[in-house]
């Protein structure tokens, strides 16, 4: 089953490198955001069923954008989170964000999105 994804981080070669890495897995990235605000933009214009946000970002985190995903859309796209840092460095803020999981960027996969989809 193919999804819509928005990626949204501030680095261009990572959001080059998870285009690559999740088309050629089977998603359909519909766009890239730099930051928060561009992120919430899109989303709203776009319509992705996943956004892969990054939980650090130059003008927000990816905690606060993934409420404001909630809020200004509705039912909101499935939010996954990523970062180069672990999970345990941000302990209950992903469970506490409406988020349906993390991904560590130097484990990025299309098979790890797709196990934290419903």
């Amino acid at each position: 089953m193919t999804r819509s994804l928005l990626i949204v981080d501030d680095h261009p070669s990572f959001r080059a490198t998870a285009r690559a890495v999740l088309e050629a897995e089977g998603f359909h990235v519909v766009g890239e955001a730099k930051d928060g605000r561009e992120a919430v933009q899109l989303a709203a214009k776009l319509h992705p069923e996943v956004v892969l946000l990054d939980v650090q970002l130059p003008d927000s985190t990816g905690f606060e954008v993934a409420a404001e995903l909630a809020r200004s859309n509705g039912s909101g796209p499935l939010v996954v989170l990523v970062s180069s840092r672990d999970a345990v460095d941000y302990g209950e803020l992903i469970a506490g964000s409406g988020a349906c999981g993390f991904v560590p960027k130097g484990e990025l996969s299309g098979a790890a999105v797709r196990a934290l989809l419903p």
